[in-house]
């Protein structure tokens, strides 16, 4: 039987997601919709020729006995809510991220699912499902360069809209840097700091672009991360660990070589969604298979989606402070570890 997803939120990425489970993936259907917007929402079930009810609010989706996932995909203010409430219902959930806006917020998601006894929560971080970055995992994991020292990362954009601002270089951007750095190493963090070179003209008065973030993990490795967000030139992303014995790169995308006109030539992506197109089938895609065929789910926790908060909210205070800020994080609940072991053996 398909999974019966509902989705909370029509937009860029809820439309995306509904597209991907109408037209690329396997095992599922949209059953239900709702969005703040109900035109909009009507508009994507026009687009993708669904039969799904359309509901008023993310109360009425959730109360239907016909759904049984939730995929949350609406403003980030309105996730904590409705992963509760998905929570009190005992439906598998898909959050994007941020699970909760606050890490107190997703304290709460986490004390909830804890209560519950049962994991229902996934957190939409797609960069552990991309082909390049699970390729650094199990180099790392297979010791081929030795204890890990330092990593050198960079997040690129073209551009970025008016209202992007300078702590939205954190919460927005380099939320994905600090999920994938953590699982990569297998350690958490102890320690940020921001440093700001100078300023590039094409940043609006209002931003500071670009920065440099420095991460210090309990092992001692440290990490630097440069968010440039207006480097003109693509969405380019790029990661580095250098070991004990050797260093290993993140691979860029497969494009063809073009030799022309005297010059040689690749093209680069301008933005996130063709560049990780395929971290997110697959990331939905297990969601999907691990909910139907296991009863559970394996992805990213609502731990890992609290430890998110709490370094961003550290790296946040780092910018205004130019102080190294302690990252002081409480020991991993019993009930995320014995997950994670169960998760590794799936």
């Amino acid at each position: 039987m398909a999974l019966k997803i509902g989705v909370i939120g029509t937009g860029a990425i809820g439309r995306d997601h509904i597209r991907r489970v109408t037209k690329s993936l396997a095992g599922a259907e949209i059953v239900a919709v709702t969005d703040v917007n109900q035109q909009a929402a009507e508009a994507v079930l026009d687009e993708f020729k669904l039969s799904a009810t359309l509901y008023k609010d993310d109360v009425d989706l959730i109360e239907d006995p016909n759904v049984e996932a939730v995929f949350i995909t609406s403003w980030g203010q309105a996730h904590e809510s409705s992963v509760l409430r998905a929570i009190e219902a005992k439906k598998f959930i898909f959050c994007e991220k941020p699970l909760a806006t606050t890490a107190d917020g997703c304290m709460r998601i986490v004390e909830a699912e804890i209560a519950h006894g049962h994991p229902l929560v996934q957190v939409g971080f797609m960069r552990r499902y991309d082909n390049g970055y699970k390729q650094l995992k199990q180099a790392i994991d297979g010791n081929v360069i030795g204890e890990p020292l330092m990593v050198h990362c960079a997040h690129r954009n073209a551009s970025v809209a008016e209202r992007y601002s300078t702590d939205m270089a954190i919460h927005d951007t380099l939320i994905h840097e600090i999920d994938v750095l953590r699982w990569l190493i297998d350690d958490d963090y102890v320690s940020a700091q921001v440093f700001y070179p100078k300023k590039t003209k094409h940043a609006l008065p209002h931003l500071k672009d670009p920065q440099i973030v420095m991460l210090e993990t309990k092992s001692g490795v440290i990490m630097n991360v440069e968010i440039f967000v207006n480097c003109t030139y693509g969405y380019d992303i790029q990661c580095e660990v250098v070991g004990e014995d050797g260093l290993i790169r993140l691979p860029d995308e497969a494009h063809i070589q073009v030799r022309k006109d005297g010059q040689i030539g690749i093209d680069i992506g301008m933005d996130w969604q063709k560049r990780f197109a395929h971290a997110y089938d697959v990331e939905v895609q297990e969601f999907i298979d691990t909910v139907r065929e296991k009863g559970t789910v394996s992805g990213p926790t609502a731990w890992d989606g609290y430890i998110a908060a709490v370094t961003a909210d550290a790296c946040v205070r780092a910018q205004t402070s130019n102080m190294r800020e302690n990252i002081d994080l409480p020991d991993c609940p019993d009930f995320y570890k014995k997950e994670k072991t169960k998760a590794q053996a799936l």
